[in-house]
């Protein structure tokens, strides 16, 4: 077997590989917003519609809801951000940390007390949304978005357009259906869960991303250092 042979077998094997982890974890998303949104009324990953509606309500004069949404989009950027430290910095296998976190804000919110605390588990579950963003961030250089699906369809949209004008590789637009697939299935997963299960779906889902992150633990420590962006370091050397 030749060297270049070897590749792309290993390439292969690595794109089939991100591509099943982006589906399991696109349906647990998908899973979380419609959970989310069926409990607080208000977009839990979906921030461009929390933005619009925020601008709304301000111009209506609903200040109070306006700033809980304008907060959630703060909570949201958090989330992201707080996923991308626990990735780097507390083990090799990142896909598994970050989702065993997101898997804990999960089981906090579904215990949050539903008076008293009427935004907490709201403002829980978009934490746990902006975070599970950093479990995956690219597969072989293609980006992938795990809850911001439009830019997935804009992508996609694109690439159909380049294939109309003779583009022939097809690979790194058609992959993008892949997230928006498992976060459609998931979110119609979640909406029959809350209509029969209610508040307690939030436990479903967290158990669910658990279940994930344990099977992520199986993947090979190379692998998890892979699917995210290497770190740039502006610093100089002395």
């Amino acid at each position: 077997m030749t060297r270049e042979r070897r590749r792309r077998i290993i390439r292969r094997r690595r794109t089939v590989t991100g591509l099943a982890l982006v589906a399991a974890i696109s349906f647990v998303a998908g899973m979380t917003d419609a959970v989310g949104l069926l409990l607080s009324g208000d977009f839990v990953s979906f921030m461009t519609g929390n933005t619009t509606r925020a601008a709304i309500a301000f111009a209506d004069g609903d200040y109070s809801h306006a700033i809980i949404l304008f907060v959630a989009l703060w909570v949201f950027i958090l989330g992201n951000a707080l996923g991308i430290v626990l990735a780097y910095t507390v083990s090799a296998r990142r896909t598994f940390v970050v989702l065993s976190g997101v898997s804990l804000l999960l089981a906090a919110a579904s215990i949050v007390p539903a008076t008293g605390f009427p935004r907490l588990q709201f403002y829980l579950v978009v934490l746990s949304m902006g975070m599970i963003n950093a479990t995956v961030e690219h597969i072989e250089g293609l980006p992938i978005g795990l809850t911001y699906v439009t830019g997935a369809l804009s992508r996609f949209g694109r690439g159909i357009g380049r294939w109309l004008i003779g583009d022939r590789n097809p690979t790194g637009w058609l992959i993008q259906t892949v997230p928006w697939t498992g976060m459609a299935c998931g979110a119609v997963t979640g909406a029959f869960l809350t209509k029969y299960a209610g508040s307690h779906a939030l436990w479903i889902v967290s158990v669910l991303a658990l279940a994930v992150a344990l099977a992520t633990a199986l993947l090979p420590r190379p692998l998890h250092l892979h699917f995210q962006q290497p770190i740039v370091s502006t610093r100089r050397r002395a």
